[in-house]
């Protein structure tokens, strides 16, 4: 079995930042895919970013420039840095990670942003 665990998640105010943290554990190897995934209240679920191999990143539009992915392969875990929080950011941030036997989603963790 495979879990991933989130962290990082709480309340900021506008233009903070908060680091959230996915770890996998278990029967994962060879890891090629890891992502940021978000839902708002009463949305679909959007690509944040996404990170390939060790430097192939992607960014959605709208947190270019303020979000930065990484990932540390040793510990098997991504990152999520979020700088400059905007209130449009509110949502449950969900990571997803993918090995040659298939993809893995964490418990989601809640990001809210407010005044």
């Amino acid at each position: 079995q495979v879990q991933l665990v989130e962290s990082g998640g709480g309340l900021v105010q506008p233009g903070g930042s908060l680091r959230l943290s996915c770890t996998a554990s278990g029967s994962i190897f060879n890891i090629y895919y890891m992502g940021w995934y978000r839902q708002a209240p009463g949305k679909q679920t959007d690509l944040v970013a996404s990170i390939i191999g060790t430097t192939s990143t992607s960014y959605a539009d709208s947190v270019k420039g303020r979000f930065t992915i990484s990932r540390d392969n040793a510990k098997n875990t991504v990152y999520l840095q979020m700088n400059n929080l905007k209130f449009e950011d509110t949502a449950v941030y969900f990571c997803n990670i993918r090995d040659r036997a298939g993809g893995y989603w964490g418990q989601g963790t809640q990001v809210t942003v407010s005044s």
